[in-house]
This record gives C-alpha cells, sequence and structure tokens, in this order.
C-alpha cells in the first residue's frame, strides 16, 4: 500500500539547486574561472574574523606592480594585468593553457571596513587582504544588570 506524504516544494527546488551546483562544479572542476570575453578571472576567498574581514586573491605569476586594490564605499575592487610569458623560438607548442589579460572583479563587503588600515601582502601567487572592521561593525556583548 501507499503511504500519502506531503508535498514539499522547497526541498525538490533544493535538490534541483544541488544538481545545478553539481554540474558547474563538474564543468569548472580543477579550472581557472573565466570572465565574459574568455580573460582569466583570480578565484577570490572572502573570510570574517571577529576584528577583519580577509580576502585571498589566487594571481600566481604576477609581479605584485601589475595589481590594483582600491576601495569606494563597501565595493572592494582587484584590477591588474597577467602579461604574457615571452616564447622561446626554438620552441614547439602543442598545447598552451595558461591565461594572460586584464582583470577587474568586484566584491561588496559585509561589513564596513576602515580603510585607513588595510593591509595588503603578496606571497607564492597570494595576494593577501587584511580589512580590519570598524568600531560599529564589531559585534559588542551587552552586559544585562539584575534589580
Amino acid at each position: 500500500m501507499f503511504e500519502i506524504q506531503p508535498w514539499r516544494p522547497f526541498r525538490e527546488v533544493s535538490n534541483l539547486r544541488r544538481e545545478m551546483d553539481k554540474i558547474w562544479e563538474d564543468f569548472f572542476g580543477g579550472r581557472e574561472l573565466l570572465g565574459a570575453e574568455g580573460t582569466w578571472v583570480p578565484a577570490i576567498d572572502l573570510s570574517e574574523t571577529k576584528d577583519a574581514l580577509v580576502v585571498k586573491a589566487e594571481v600566481p605569476g604576477m609581479d605584485p606592480k601589475d595589481i590594483e586594490v582600491s576601495m569606494t564605499g563597501d565595493l572592494l575592487t582587484i584590477k591588474g594585468e597577467k602579461k604574457k610569458q615571452t616564447e622561446e623560438k626554438d620552441e614547439n607548442y602543442h598545447r598552451i593553457e595558461t591565461r594572460c589579460g586584464s582583470f577587474s572583479r568586484m566584491i561588496r563587503l559585509p561589513v564596513s571596513v576602515n580603510t585607513e588600515k588595510i593591509t595588503a601582502t603578496y606571497e607564492k601567487g597570494v595576494l593577501k587582504l587584511v580589512l580590519p572592521k570598524k568600531e560599529e561593525a564589531k559585534p559588542r556583548q551587552i552586559e544585562i544588570k539584575t534589580a
């Protein structure tokens, strides 16, 4: 005998979303992100600590002088240009998968940051930005007094 179960449309939407995410992951898995024009776009991680936001951008093979970071309101912009490596005349390429060209990534930040204290470091192909939160954006513990 069959048992009647209530229809849960949101569960079906959630399943569809998971399946679509898996298709995209399978398609782009292990590859660099591509921009609209076929140029490369660096992968970016955004995390949050108690006192700051941390942004890490994968920009391998780039000179830090070719990267520009700016803030406008709550919008962080990372721009740069990965220059093409000079090709050797004696080499015959069978395959070229490295990407080059200019890129621009804009990220809307979830909290206000103190733009005067932002720090940027570059190590082993990763640009790391530490964006300290403004005092009003930090969580504050409020003591409850009893009468």
